[in-house]
């Protein structure tokens, strides 16, 4: 009889307006790797949420080892051997890999915090996982996947048996993917059982030994993934195939909408994040920008709006120099911008959408007649917008908190889109949207280029930049280290020059 490590029955969480869990049911055996997938607004989150303590359910039954729990706190569920891995790291950059460790567990000698322990136990937890890291390293000076291998021992340190992981390959490249997947599977080995979320079916169908589906807040489906393709995941979660996102022949003409030429950006402290990088984007073209987080893609999107200062080169908008205008001007110029992160800086998420759909275009028709707001042509625009990107909504003054995260980037891709931009830079668009989403996404961006919208796509999706760019570029430490052709790269192929094994 298989033993359950985690049973929930029943779960059912209710928000204003919306359910979020709908009589969930999730039963986890010991000692296995179990994804739970679903699209945005599915309830995924929600429940993990309540599992760690996070959130209490309004009704349902949550069992842990057998034993029936209710958490009222994160503590309490690391106290029943509980931890999650946060898609958004919740380390201190400026302490050390063992600082960030026991920060908060600390174990003591006499009253103080006893750093020969912390250490010895740091260097038994990394050997006996192969989670190799050096107790003395700062935080900031580690790369993504050695970040998220500090998380993970971070749980393992406090006696998590039960691990959660929300979105863990979000930020990684194909070789670290495969370090985590090495890490769990011997996690696993070592009986520790694992639960995570996560958009991308095939790494699912890879790691998973069981899979639930979410939809609209209730269980839909538990698989086995040798049973399952990625096609019938997708239509079990959204009802229709897994889309790909294939490009269309080349439509760039030889005009150059933009021209970065030599630029470079300074950091507080006086080092280049950026060293003389140069490229083009033409009208009519995507150009995909990879690179492992931090490396200086951050800061070229943040140049090209304005955001960042410049401290050499040069930004030239269908030939004028824009390099020291404000972020104001260069927007009415016609550069539109999708935000890396939706909600801290592309929505006001208190706001009702018809505010929202202004933001960044509140100079401008039809959202202002002269100098005042036009309330009425701001209303009709978002109506428009929602229509035409299919913003599921109930109205335009819904607040933006109240959509998924989906519907949240639709409406953002849309306001962009809607103002007929000749530049648009768009910065990880498809982030933590799930596949429906994330094909209206993909079809904006087809049809916008197939207009001579000059597209600059910064993502963390290999298959993705592979699949839209005309022309890929890879960043390492803040330059420009290759040009590839989509048509015969490999997301290994990138993954080598992103780590700088092909350089």
């Amino acid at each position: 009889m298989t033993t359950l490590a985690v049973e929930l029955s029943g779960i059912t969480k209710r928000f204003p307006g919306v359910v979020a869990n709908d009589d969930v049911n999730l039963r986890v055996a010991e000692g296995e790797i179990h994804a739970v997938v679903g699209e945005n607004g599915a309830g995924k989150s929600t429940l993990m949420k309540i599992l760690y303590g996070m959130q209490s359910a309004d009704e349902g039954r949550m069992l842990v080892g057998g034993t029936e729990v209710d958490f009222s706190s994160p503590s309490e569920a690391i106290e029943h051997g509980i931890g999650m891995v946060h898609q958004h790291f919740m380390l201190a950059d400026n302490l050390t890999v063992l600082e960030n460790v026991v920060l908060g567990a600390e174990p003591r000698r006499r009253g103080l915090i006893d750093r020969r322990a912390a250490r010895r136990d740091l260097k038994a937890l990394g050997a006996s996982y192969g989670l190799d890291l050096h107790p003395d390293d700062l935080v900031e000076t580690l790369e993504v996947g050695e970040r998220q291998r500090v998380e993970i021992i971070k749980v393992l340190y406090r006696g998590a048996r039960v691990l959660i992981l929300d979105e863990p390959t979000a930020v990684l490249v194909p070789q670290e993917v495969e370090e985590l997947f090495r890490n769990l599977r011997e996690l696993k080995a070592r009986g520790h059982t694992i639960i995570f979320i996560d958009h991308k079916l095939g790494e699912v169908l890879a790691i998973a030994d069981t899979i639930t589906v979410l939809r609209h807040g209730r269980t839909v489906a538990t698989v086995d993934p040798a049973e399952v393709t990625a096609h019938e995941l997708a239509e079990l979660m959204v009802g229709s195939e897994l889309p790909t996102p294939s490009t269309e022949p080349r439509v760039a003409d030889d005009h150059v909408t933009l021209a970065v030429r030599d630029l470079s950006v300074l950091d507080e402290s006086g080092r280049p994040t950026l060293d003389r990088v140069n490229l083009d984007v033409q009208r009519g073209e995507i150009v995909g920008v990879a690179g492992v987080e931090g490396n200086g893609q951050g800061e070229l999107v943040e140049a090209i709006l304005g955001l960042r200062q410049i401290s050499g080169g040069r930004l030239l908008l269908d030939g004028e120099d824009i390099g020291r205008w404000p972020v104001r001007r260069r927007r009415e110029a016609g550069i539109g911008y999708v935000p890396e992160d939706r909600q801290r800086r592309g929505l006001l998420l208190d706001a009702p959408l018809w505010e929202n759909a202004m933001l960044g275009h509140q100079t401008m028709a039809p959202f202002a007649r002269g100098p005042f707001l036009d309330r009425s042509g701001a209303r009709s625009a978002t109506t428009r917008i929602v229509e035409d990107f299919d913003v599921r909504t109930p109205g335009i003054d819904t607040s933006a908190r109240a959509l998924s995260g989906g519907n949240q980037q639709k409406l953002v891709v849309g306001r962009e889109m809607a103002s007929s931009p000749r530049l648009l830079v768009a910065a990880h668009p498809t982030r933590g949207i799930d596949v429906g989403a994330q094909a209206a996404v993909w079809e904006d961006l087809r049809a916008a280029r197939g207009e001579g919208l000059a597209v600059l796509l910064v993502s963390a999706d290999l298959e993705e930049l592979i699949g839209l760019a005309d022309r890929l570029v890879v960043m390492l430490r803040g330059r420009v280290v290759a040009e590839l052709d989509p048509a015969t790269t490999t997301p290994r192929i990138l993954g080598g020059y992103m780590t700088g094994a092909d350089e």
